[in-house]
Formats: structure tokens, sequence, C-alpha cells
């Protein structure tokens, strides 16, 4: 199975705030995070990261949680990820790292970006945009309206807004699709 997932923000000390998580503290938000992604990701699963996976965190710290989560890792790089440049992260804990990535799945192209872009390439041709970025936006009336203009083939795979899980490309389908009847 596929997945993604954006914006843990795993190591930021005030996203529980900031983002009204439902979470005592961050300790309790990361031991949630690791939880329901081991629930869903098996091993041999591949998940896409979409950016800010933590946030102020270190390589070491990098490294402790990536060991604990399964699944095969990419990552989009978000603007959260200095982690990134420490000496001491090990870069063969993803599959690879990139700005940008177009997925095909069941011959429909899958645009992951960090940030929700206002048209990608295949949009015309029923390409699907996947981002992060803007975690709960829809609680904010004005960022909710500037991504209306979105549609429904972007669709935002933070945690925020997905029960702080991982997000499988068969239910972003499903979703899509139901918004289209």
């Amino acid at each position: 199975m596929i997945y993604f997932t954006s914006d843990t923000h795993f190591y930021h000390n005030n996203i529980v705030q900031l983002c009204d998580r439902p979470f005592r503290d961050y300790d309790e938000m990361h031991r949630t995070l690791v939880l329901n992604w081991n629930s869903m990701v098996r091993d041999t699963d591949e998940i896409y990261i979409l950016g800010d996976f933590i946030h102020k965190g270190n390589g070491e710290e990098a490294n402790k949680i990536l060991k604990k989560l399964k699944g095969k890792k990419y990552l989009i790089r978000g603007n959260h990820d200095k982690y990134l440049e420490d000496i001491h992260f090990d870069q063969n804990l993803f599959i690879w790292v990139k700005d940008y990535y177009v997925l095909n799945y069941k011959k429909i192209k899958f645009i992951l970006f960090h940030y929700p872009i206002l048209e990608w390439a295949g949009f015309f041709r029923d390409s699907i945009h996947l981002y992060g970025h803007v975690h709960n936006a829809k609680k904010d009336p004005i960022q909710a309206e500037r991504l209306k203009v979105l549609g429904n083939r972007a669709f935002n795979v933070g945690v925020d807004v997905n029960y702080f899980a991982p997000v499988s490309i068969e239910s972003i389908l499903k979703k899509i699709q139901a918004s289209n009847e």
C-alpha cells in the first residue's frame, strides 16, 4: 500500500497550541503520531512525507523518530526540514529526498509538493495534487476560502486534517471520486 502524510512537526514544542492539536504536550503528540503511523503502515508499504517531518529537531532526533516508524520512507522537502543538513542525520533512512515528485498510480498522476499550488502538471488531465503546509486551514475562514480554488483534485495530506495518521492512496481516490458524484 502507498501512504502519505505531512506536517507531523516532531520536536516542535508549540505546535500543540499553534494548531490546536488535542494533546496535553508534545510527548503525547509524539506517542500518538508514532502509534497511528505504525498501526496503519507495514514495513513493506511506501510512505511519502510531504514536508515538515521535524521542526527545530536535529539529525540525531530525526534518526530516532524515523527508526521507530514503519515503511519505506520518501521525503518531499518542506520549509522546516533543516535537520537534513545536520551531519549526524542518516540520509539512508529515506529512500530519497526531493522537492517535487510525480507519482504514477493506476494511470493517474499524483503531484506531490509540500505547498498547495494553483495549477499542477496534468491539471487538465485529471491528475491529483497532494500537499501539506497549511495544517488545519479550514478553521481559518480566510485561508479556507483561498484553498477552495484548488478544487476537488487537490488533497491536504497533513496530520491536522487526517486524524493525526497517514492517508492511503486508495482512501484519497475514494474521497475524490465521492466529491465528483
